[in-house]
């Protein structure tokens, strides 16, 4: 089996846990003995580009007709069975889409945001959850709040890319779905169900780790990820001696560093792979206090697989990360207020079974073998 799987990388001032997911999954099916051809583009590229080439990105989330010349060539020299796509924004395009059917390749699609419906990908506008384009065929509430990088020329192209491209959506072979909400999502845009299949991420084994003490944040200092929420709720929280790790870097973090100097607050900054794992095993729990519906946060998947437990507001994809509503939860998810989450932070301090399921969510869920398996075998009822 000959797999292309297309991406285009988020900026690396940028952290983003689904390039971290993309490289992983490159590398897991390498190791099963599937042919991987990597055709992946980074947004870091835009900066080095000739004057002239700049001038065509306002069409790339359209077409860009350089990257499918690209593109059918290394398909034509190639010959995969299925090409899967993640982010084809901005440098490749939807149309990857129809360059892959015109050589006969079935294609797969990960959706890890909102992006087929939503300018900035996310329903989350001014601070609340936003729905306003929601089914639209042209997402012109987007482009008068200029939901797309604060910008109403920038929000107009991928309003006209999401409008323009709606029919070829809907040609993608299979689409694979993070949680049960998200296959609600696509089949609420006109997705048919035969067309979708659910398969959580997997994140790497560390093995067993020590359990550490406290809480840990990490995640982009931005409003949506709910780290003013959880400073609010640490405030209120009766935890006397308690520590608060917060991780990250983004518009928030005047707020965050401030905030360090209070009781039990530590601003970590912007960690690497290497130290975020280490603050993993610092801590006792990871927070997930997001205010729009996060699909399917990493960092969650990572504090389980350390057998960390979760304390998370009922938003996106973090209840299901916890198991919030299994027999065995490996965390705690509430309303995103400060109050309730106050009182999850409470609860998972003073119960260490939070923490000791952690470790079974993860190997019976989000392990490698277990989600490799389920990727797999969507590839091969594709195929076959």
């Amino acid at each position: 089996m000959k797999i292309v799987i297309a991406h285009n990388r988020y900026s690396s001032a940028q952290p983003s846990g689904e390039n971290v997911i993309v490289d992983y999954e490159i590398g897991a099916l390498r190791e099963a003995g599937v042919e991987v051809v990597p055709f992946l583009r980074s947004s870091d590229e835009i900066g080095g580009l000739a004057p002239h080439k700049k001038a065509m990105l306002a069409i790339s989330p359209v077409h860009a007709a350089g990257t499918q010349r690209e593109l059918a060539a290394l398909l034509e020299r190639e010959r995969p069975d299925i090409l899967h796509l993640h982010n084809p924004y901005p440098l490749l395009s939807p149309s990857v889409v129809t360059t892959a059917h015109r050589a006969g390749v079935k294609v797969v699609q990960t959706i890890h945001n909102y992006r087929h419906d939503c300018v900035n990908g996310l329903y989350f506008r001014d601070g609340h959850d936003c729905r306003d384009c929601h089914g639209k065929r042209w997402n012109g509430p987007g482009v008068l709040h200029a939901c797309y990088r604060g910008s109403r020329p920038q929000s107009a192209i991928m309003a006209a890319a999401l409008g323009v491209h709606q029919g070829t959506w809907k040609t993608v072979d299979r689409y694979i779905a993070l949680t049960d909400a998200i296959a609600d999502f696509l089949r609420s845009i006109g997705i048919g169900g035969e067309r979708i299949r659910v398969k959580p991420n997997a994140t790497a084994d560390p093995g067993r780790v020590p359990l550490g003490e406290g809480f840990l944040f990490g995640a982009r200092l931005v409003p949506e990820k709910g780290v003013e929420l959880l400073l609010d709720a640490w405030r209120r929280a009766d935890l006397p001696g308690g520590t608060l790790r917060v991780a990250g870097d983004g518009p928030l973090r005047p707020l965050v560093e401030e905030a360090a100097g209070e009781s039990g607050v530590e601003y970590l900054g912007r960690l690497d792979a290497e130290g975020m794992r280490a603050a993993v095993a610092a801590s006792a729990a990871m927070v997930i206090p997001s205010i729009w519906q996060d699909i399917l946060p990493t960092t969650g998947l990572e504090a389980l697989a350390s057998g960390r437990a979760i304390v998370a507001t009922r938003m996106g994809g973090a209840p299901f990360i916890a198991g919030a509503d299994t027999d065995a939860p490996a965390g705690v998810a509430v309303e995103p207020t400060p109050e309730a989450l106050a009182s999850a932070l409470e609860t998972v301090a003073k119960d260490p079974t939070y923490a000791a399921n952690a470790r079974g969510r993860y190997e019976s869920t989000f392990s490698p073998g277990v989600v490799l398996d389920r990727l797999i075998a969507i590839y091969e009822e594709l195929l076959h």
